[in-house]
């Protein structure tokens, strides 16, 4: 029997692009999109901002020195964050599994500018019981880490929780902490993957 839903937050709940965000950066920098794409992804630096080892500001000082340019954090914060387009499909389910009583848990890679700006914008994370984010606990999945986090804030054990997350590699390491889980794709084989565990929402589709 299922008694918590464990979510991904990109690209199950919200969609976000990437190119959108290098190309609004690139815009306060004087760079191209492809090149702040580099800088980010190209080494280390974005994913220490998602693990929380390093601040905003630091983010900011980081960025000022790599493209010579001088950033207003408000604007960096605008250009980093809004990047998101509500996945309208999965919001009635949420609400439906929390009206059956079930535990939601938000589980994501995530820095504090992106999740600042959803809570501003958005009302999706109010609707779960607790958020393990990356930023948060120090740590970024596939590490074992954040895993750690997720099972403590599940509150049953693992093989009663399902989890789903658009990334295969998480998806896996979530099975080897002894989770249910599945690839997410659409909203429909989402429920598709729990009418075969017993749980019927058919009627939202």
């Amino acid at each position: 029997m299922i008694k918590t839903f464990l979510f991904d937050l990109g690209n199950v709940l919200l969609f976000f692009s990437h190119d959108r965000m290098c190309q609004q950066i690139g815009a306060l920098c004087h760079k191209s999109g492809s090149e702040i794409r580099e800088l980010l992804f190209g080494g280390d630096q974005n994913l220490n901002f998602d693990r929380g080892t390093i601040s905003e500001s630091e983010f900011l000082s980081w960025l000022e020195t790599e493209t010579d340019s001088t950033l207003k954090l408000e604007e960096l914060r605008t250009a980093v964050a809004d990047i998101f387009t509500p996945n309208e499909t999965m919001f009635p389910i949420l609400d439906e599994l929390k009206k059956r009583g079930h535990r939601l848990v938000l589980f994501s890679n995530t820095n504090i500018t992106h999740i600042e700006f959803v809570r501003r914008e958005y009302a999706v994370l109010q609707k779960f019981d607790h958020l393990i984010l990356s930023y948060e606990v120090e740590a970024v999945k596939p590490e074992v880490g954040i895993y750690e986090a997720a099972l403590r804030a599940i509150e049953c054990e693992p093989e009663h929780c399902f989890y789903t997350d658009d990334i295969a590699e998480y998806v896996i390491a979530g099975r080897q902490h002894g989770l249910q889980a599945e690839i997410f794709t659409t909203a429909a084989s989402f429920v598709e993957q729990l009418q075969l565990r017993g749980v019927d929402l058919g009627h939202l589709l």
